[in-house]
């Protein structure tokens, strides 16, 4: 009885610390665990709101440039008068 009490008291010991440097996720998909550190955790977690930050910057910058584009841009009609009749071009000018 003695040796099966310490074998259970040792497991728990044995077995809590190796499941600390994991993190068990329950979700949508079932049970999943996570093997990383949370040191780990964290620097992947730091690169993902590092890129995060930079894509909404590259897409504020593509659209301070189509705004300037539409800024530059004028519309130019042009009619001239054909046997058949008059013809309108309207051709879109950037500068």
């Amino acid at each position: 009885m003695k040796l099966i009490l310490s074998t259970l008291v040792a497991g728990l010991f044995l077995g809590a610390a190796g499941s600390h440097a994991q993190s068990i996720n329950l979700g949508p998909g079932g049970i999943s665990v996570d093997p990383r550190s949370d040191r780990q955790r964290a620097i992947e977690r730091d690169i993902r709101r590092d890129e995060r930050a930079r894509e909404r910057e590259r897409e504020r910058r593509r659209e301070e440039r189509a705004e300037r584009r539409r800024d530059d841009c004028r519309t130019v009609v042009t009619r001239e008068e054909t046997r058949r009749g008059v013809v309108t071009r309207e051709t879109r000018v950037c500068d």
